[in-house]
């Protein structure tokens, strides 16, 4: 017979189910609201939640996630996105689906996708439409090999490592996930075929004209745009070249770079730090020594001094204390060099400013100042590699030297701080608050389970539910239930409500744990039907301009041999 309190738990626990269901948008105020309920009912005490808060497994979620925002502005993506596609339309295919596959095995699958998103847009060689939508599954895949490919496997670490169980290891996912991943992406092959070819996008009008010139010494001579990776950046396009005056558009891949080549780009005016980090490529406001990280925009007034003439003729730097990184005018096509460039009324620049810019006394007269832009800070040189070279080596200590991952990440941290790769602000603008307030609230409504004794009744009944049943029809439908509820309410917010429930089927059915939790963990990532089940499918599902259908006619396939796969496989390596 249930207790009022017990009764008023398992309220508690469904209300938190529905509440997921409606509000797939917020599941952190969910969980938060449940977590509260649990406390004003003194199921649980507030030492308990802060013991959960700082939980090893979660904090190590939350390092990594933190030390990816440094690595998103490497170099590694771009030039990995750079070398996939190309005439080879099979070649391509595969390249990209396993490249994106193992780099999520180790990096933010987020990232690598939303890295490769322009580049697969911007190609010629294989429409967007048959490769988005495999890109997400890929990355999904790929998550699936490592305890830290996604923040699914680092909840349930967290979930388990709390129960005072030992943390998993960082290639205990990695047999079960590969079989699972070849399995689909040869059904992706099959089927890729019934997805959508997308319509190019109409050129956008309000990109920016970007010029920059190669040095001397630059690494770039004698290389082609193509090899040099310039073809298809990140919403950054090269236009023209314009050399010893010649103008040369437009550019084909294989024109080689040579000294002194002004590389005239047009796009999104937020990546232009990107053109940093190719060797000897020198931007035009960098000759004026203002390029900072803080770029201001500007609209040229009627009447302005400085209409008709040049901006070498405007004397611009003298006369703002500003130098011009960019400019646009609306409805109509630049050409040529930027500093040769006629200045109208109505043009819009992006200066980089000096200290005594909003001095001046001429600015109303010749601008309306319209704000700030905020350019993506991307490193270059040596910063560059460090990132990359100290991100790979606190995995390989961890993995190689059996130091604690948490430990490794927390002296990559430090040296990202100390070595200027990452800052205070950045972590403080982007901390994963949703997914800490998940995870803590998800940990605390489980032990709210267990203070209650509602846990271990569970165990008990499904012990005699499954009494003339095997271990095998439990197993099997925490999978499935993962899975479906991964598709409702996200893959995060299903692994943290149907771990606790899972862990204690197996405890009350006598059997090692592990099979189950690893039950939790894969259904919890095989989010294949729902556009919204997983944060890369929402990403691809706008970039492709797809429909639901879409994701089910591919997806549904692939689903169902996740599934089979997977269910044979952890048995297999997690026997019971």
């Amino acid at each position: 017979m249930l207790t009022i309190e017990q009764w008023a738990m398992l309220a508690i626990f469904f209300a938190t189910f529905i509440g997921l269901v409606k509000y797939q948008n917020v599941p952190e105020r969910v969980f938060a609201a449940a977590t509260m309920a649990c406390l004003t009912l003194s199921f649980v005490s507030t030492e308990q939640i802060f013991h959960n808060a700082i939980n090893p497994g979660l904090l190590t979620l939350i390092l990594l996630i933190s030390c990816s925002f440094a690595f998103e502005r490497t170099s590694f993506l771009r030039i990995l996105a750079n070398k996939l596609i190309n005439k080879g339309v099979k070649r391509s295919l595969l390249k990209t689906l396993l490249t994106t596959a193992f780099a999520s095995a180790i990096l933010n699958n987020t990232a690598v996708v939303a890295t490769l998103i322009s580049p697969i847009k911007n190609n010629k060689f294989i429409n967007p439409g048959r490769l988005l939508l495999p890109l997400s599954y890929a990355a999904i895949l790929g998550g699936t090999l490592t305890l830290v490919g996604t923040s699914t496997n680092l909840i349930v670490n967290s979930m388990l490592i709390e129960r005072g169980v030992e943390s998993l290891k960082f290639f205990d996912f990695t047999l079960i996930g590969l079989a699972a991943m070849f399995a689909c992406l040869l059904v992706l092959f099959i089927r890729i075929s019934v997805l959508p070819k997308t319509a190019p996008d109409p050129k956008d009008d309000k990109h920016y004209f970007v010029e920059a010139e190669v040095t001397e010494n630059s690494k770039l001579i004698g290389s082609s745009i193509e090899e040099n990776g310039l073809r298809s950046m990140d919403s950054l396009f090269l236009v023209e070249i314009i050399r010893q005056g010649h103008l040369i558009s437009p550019v084909t891949p294989e024109e080689f770079i040579q000294p002194g080549d002004k590389l005239i780009f047009t796009g999104d005016i937020s990546k232009v730090f990107v053109l940093q980090q190719f060797d000897g490529l020198k931007l035009f406001a960098e000759q004026d020594g203002l390029l900072r990280d803080n770029l201001t925009e500007v609209l040229i007034k009627p009447g302005s001094a400085i209409i008709g003439l040049t901006l070498k003729q405007a004397g611009f730097r003298a006369r703002f204390d500003a130098a011009v990184v960019a400019i646009r005018r609306e409805g109509s096509t630049l050409s040529g060099k930027l500093g040769e460039l006629i200045i109208h009324s109505g043009d819009f620049l992006v200066l980089a400013v000096g200290k005594d810019f909003i001095t001046r006394t001429n600015l109303s007269k010749n601008f309306f100042i319209l704000t700030g832009v905020e350019p993506e800070n991307m490193l270059s040189g040596w910063r560059d590699k460090f990132t990359l070279f100290g991100f790979l080596g606190a995995i390989s200590g961890s993995v190689f030297f059996e130091i604690p991952l948490l430990k490794c990440l927390i002296f990559y941290m430090a040296a990202l701080f100390a070595f200027n790769c990452l800052s205070i602000n950045e972590i403080k603008r982007r901390f994963p608050l949703e997914i800490w307030l998940i995870v803590v609230s998800a940990l605390t409504l489980a032990t709210a389970l267990e203070n209650t004794q509602v846990s271990f009744l569970l165990a008990d009944f499904v012990q005699s539910y499954l009494e003339d049943k095997s271990t095998m029809a439990a197993f099997i439908a925490v999978f499935v239930i993962t899975l479906i509820m991964t598709e409702v309410i996200t893959n995060n917010a299903a692994a943290a409500l149907i771990f606790p429930i899972a862990y204690n089927i197996a405890i009350g059915l006598g059997v090692n744990p592990l099979p189950f939790v690893m039950a939790v963990a894969f259904g919890a990532s095989g989010s294949f039907i729902s556009p919204y089940g997983y944060q890369t499918n929402v990403m691809v599902f706008n970039a492709g301009n797809y429909r639901l259908k879409d994701f089910i006619k591919v997806g549904v396939p692939v689903s169902l041999t996740y599934s089979v796969v997977v269910l044979y496989m952890i048995p297999l390596i997690f026997p019971f």
